[in-house]
């Protein structure tokens, strides 16, 4: 039987042209809408898109970009460093940008999205093309590869950007298919590894959070705070079980209806393990919790993310956001939440605070006010979603 099927198989092979044309890449796909959903969807709409590259001025500055890239030839770093968007070609494009039709419009408007994510994109080529130390160099970027590695990533990254793929912006530029590549060779698509996130593992607890007496108990959630490992094959630090620990004694007091276990892919560097999904399974396996009590938020790379994501996993669960939750962690971390120095935090890598950190029930308990800002783009989006 294995001949007439491989016949058949090259009869099949055969009847495809030898350049099909574009084809659509599925991964690539849901990392441009989820990263770049504004330009993502001005791909997918080639009106939209031919009437922006009209434009004359528009015309001009992309034909200044191809000359820039062009002049390169076969110089991988100089080819990386012209994929970056100058500051007037970010001003220029954000300000021709119309939103597609379907798209809703952001808090702040079409501009400052667009300049958010052509930010975005500059921040992946300068930290995972030309090796810009990110601000969290122990979490965040490439880390020290092998020169001939680096090469190899740029020179796909190169490939690929100009290799046709349905649906993408590689009509207008190839700058964001070189960004999600570079991405993709680092093997950095953490952020969509659990879309939709109300589905998945989450499901049980949406579905039970319909139905909820939210005034049946005192808190609306327990936040438990990542505090990943830092050591390879590691699934979840010690710290990280004394916080499920904390976590399992305090849902046994029966005033909260769900816990959000918060941490994503981020310690150390390229771990294959998510924290929040880790926790998660320790909280059923070693605790008995069960799963419809518990809602993974399975992105968040720092504090500051921890509790503006666990407040957006809220507001899609239809939580009361004038209820208070409780925040459970070691008494380091949890005197961290509690100090003035944390709320600067926040103003500086989020733009605002996710909400109020209230009083202190223990040294392992705080309380905190989950705020409707937390809905809003921020600029840690384009990179830590």
């Amino acid at each position: 039987m294995a001949a007439p099927l491989l016949a058949a198989a090259m009869l099949s092979l055969a009847s495809v042209p030898a350049s099909a044309g574009a084809v659509r890449d599925h991964r690539s796909e849901a990392l441009s809408a989820r990263l770049f959903p504004l330009f993502d969807a001005l791909g997918r709409e080639l009106s939209a898109l031919d009437a922006l590259k009209a434009q004359p001025d528009v015309a001009a500055m992309l034909r200044a970009r191809q000359e820039r890239r062009d002049a390169c030839t076969s110089d991988l770093g100089c080819l990386a460093q012209a994929m970056i968007w100058t500051s007037a070609e970010t001003s220029l494009i954000a300000g021709k940008a119309v939103r597609p039709s379907g798209q809703r419009d952001a808090d702040d408007g079409t501009a400052a999205q667009a300049t958010r994510e052509i930010e975005g994109a500059n921040a992946i080529v300068r930290t995972f093309g030309l090796g810009q130390v990110p601000p969290y160099p122990q979490i965040d970027g490439a880390g020290t590869i092998d020169p001939q590695e680096t090469r190899a990533r740029l020179q796909a990254a190169a490939w690929l950007a100009q290799t046709p793929r349905a649906a993408s912006t590689q009509a207008l530029d190839p700058g964001f298919d070189f960004a999600l590549a570079l991405l993709d060779a680092s093997d950095r698509a953490d952020a969509i590894g659990f879309e939709p996130l109300i589905g998945g593992l989450n499901a049980p607890a949406m579905k039970r959070a319909k139905g909820i007496d939210w005034k049946r108990f005192r808190y609306s959630a327990m936040i438990v705070t990542g505090v990943g490992p830092e050591v390879p094959d590691m699934a979840l630090s010690p710290f990280g079980k004394y916080h499920l620990r904390l976590a399992a004694s305090r849902f046994a007091a029966g005033d909260v209806p769900f816990i959000i276990v918060t941490g994503g892919r981020a310690h150390p560097r390229a771990t294959p393990f998510t924290e929040a999904e880790e926790m998660r399974k320790a909280l059923i396996e070693r605790y008995g919790v069960p799963a419809e009590a518990i809602v993974i938020e399975p992105y968040a790379r720092h504090t500051t993310t921890n509790l503006r994501n666990a407040t957006r996993l809220l507001m899609e669960m239809g939580a009361p956001l004038d209820k208070d939750t409780v925040i459970v962690c070691n008494p380091g971390q949890s005197a961290a939440i509690s100090s003035p120095a944390f709320v600067q935090r926040n103003i500086t890598e989020l733009g605002y605070e996710p909400g109020k950190v209230g009083r202190r029930i223990s040294p392992t308990e705080l309380e905190f006010r989950p705020s409707a800002q937390s809905a809003r783009v921020d600029p840690k989006d384009p990179l830590d979603p």
